[in-house]
């Protein structure tokens, strides 16, 4: 059956990594696609701007990649074509601890296990598994709930990643091994209690030993030029400065698809939808925020130990005990004191973030949804805490506490940067409980957010089911 023409085969609303993706395996198909972008520029998250002082490249948003590196779908695209180029640091990941040792991730596992004592053989072992069977289940893992491709391998994977972090890390006696998973499994950012918090650590850690946690030259924009670049290529349309609040702004397209969570779905399209799915849509629960700060400084971070100088991401936070706690208390809407920090530290490898002996330094910690708390002290206390002088190299400052990184981008709801909580409960069914999580209850409409699975992350893999799921539906065109 042929479709009646329309303005656009299809109109994508979004241009984070997710609604480029979409838009991309659409337009490659040979349809005619538009992605709406409501800011001057696009990317989403993926941003870079001088935040700082003059001469700083901050990424406003996301900042290190291993995901947009073993993206199944990402890794199919020239975007080396379109300048996209990758930075890895000797080292993905640094733990510190308070007597000066640290625990790292490296690309060898080997080396990983060196630094763990007692739980080097059984950290040897496990991860020696997964990097042989992640290639083979990362597209499964990677999606919807369905039959996977290698069952067998699917559910060794799953029987591990669905358990908490709390009770998988008893597999572990030393500190070092405790607190590194630890820090792996609150980047889930729920409490560590929770189940399926050891499958966000699992998939962290088996990427870095099988390519490392990349750094784009340039910022975060660049993998967001390069996906537009390559989408432009082949035909495909951005339009730029054009917020989406309502579908009557929208040109006629035979398959709209949202790059947005649930909250501003309804207020654009809700009264399309049947009451049961608005009603499943209004359930929808938001986790954790984020407040964020980035730093302009006068040189190098001053770890004490030396094994966080050569690391691109450090986890700071100490014992696993210690984190699991803070990430507990701020679930339950109290603040911690000693909150879990994630820093990066790009310029150290890539000198175009900087001004000559200079160095930028990117963290975030967790608090309550909607929490307008200043973590200033807070987070640079811990920075200090593992890496003593640390405050008198600071010669400027930029932060976003919840409310501001809304405002900047509103997929953030109250500074969720997952686009919802990442729970068991959301894990696969998110938004809704759904065959297909891609499709609304009309026709034509889908969503391609990180409120789909799997989820948050720089991957692209959200955007790519809605796509294939809106290419089977409208144009009977299936995608293997």
């Amino acid at each position: 059956m042929k479709l009646e023409k329309r303005d656009y085969d299809a109109v994508v609303v979004g241009s984070g990594p997710n609604g480029l993706a979409a838009a991309i395996l659409m337009q490659q198909q040979g349809l005619s696609v538009l992605i709406i972008e409501g800011k001057d520029d696009i990317g989403g998250g993926l941003a870079s701007r001088a935040l700082t002082l003059p001469g700083f490249t901050h990424d406003v948003c996301s900042a290190i990649h291993p995901m947009a590196l073993a993206s199944p779908f990402f890794k199919t695209l020239p975007l080396t074509d379109y300048g996209l180029q990758y930075i890895n640091p000797p080292l993905s990941a640094a733990h510190p601890f308070d007597d000066g040792s640290a625990a790292i991730l490296d690309k060898s596992i080997e080396n990983t296990a060196k630094y763990l004592g007692e739980d080097a053989g059984i950290y040897g072992k496990l991860m020696q598994s997964l990097r042989r069977t992640w290639p083979l289940i990362d597209k499964d893992a990677l999606g919807p709930l369905h039959f996977p491709g290698h069952p067998l391998e699917m559910a060794g994977f799953g029987l591990k990643g669905l358990t908490s972090a709390s009770h998988f890390v008893n597999r572990f006696k030393g500190k070092h091994a405790r607190g590194l998973f630890a820090g792996m499994a609150a980047h889930s950012i729920q409490p560590l209690n929770n189940l399926s918090t050891t499958a966000i650590a699992l998939v962290l850690m088996t990427t870095g030993h099988l390519q490392g946690w990349p750094i784009p030259r340039g910022g975060s924009v660049a993998i967001a030029n390069a996906l537009a670049g390559y989408f432009q290529a082949i035909g495909g349309k951005i339009e730029t400065g054009t917020y989406v609040s309502s579908l009557a702004q929208l040109p006629a397209a035979h398959a709209l698809l949202f790059d947005v969570t649930p909250r501003q779905l309804l207020k654009i399209a809700g009264h399309q939808f049947s009451s049961i799915y608005k009603w499943q849509l209004e359930r929808y629960r938001y986790g954790m925020g984020v407040f964020k700060i980035d730093w302009a400084l006068d040189g190098p971070i001053p770890f004490r130990a030396e094994a966080c100088r050569q690391a691109g991401t450090l986890h700071l936070g100490n014992t696993f005990e210690e984190i699991a706690e803070g990430e507990l208390q701020t679930s339950r809407g109290r603040q911690s004191e000693k909150p879990f920090v994630l820093l990066a530290q790009q310029s150290l490898f890539d000198p175009s973030r900087a001004p000559d002996g200079k160095q930028t330094g990117w963290a975030y910690c967790h608090v309550p949804n909607g929490s307008t708390q200043d973590m200033t002290q807070a987070i640079e206390k811990q920075v200090e805490r593992f890496a003593p002088g640390f405050r008198d190299r600071i010669i400027g400052r930029h932060t976003f506490n919840t409310n501001q990184l809304e405002t900047y981008n509103p997929n953030y709801v109250g500074g969720d940067i997952n686009g919802g909580v990442l729970d068991i409960g959301q894990l696969f069914t998110r938004p809704v409980l759904r065959l297909s999580p891609y499709k609304t209850s009309k026709k034509g409409i889908y969503l391609c957010s990180s409120s789909t699975p799997p989820g948050g992350g720089v991957h692209g893999m959200c955007g790519y089911h809605a796509a294939k799921a809106a290419l089977k539906d409208i144009f009977k065109i299936k995608i293997r």
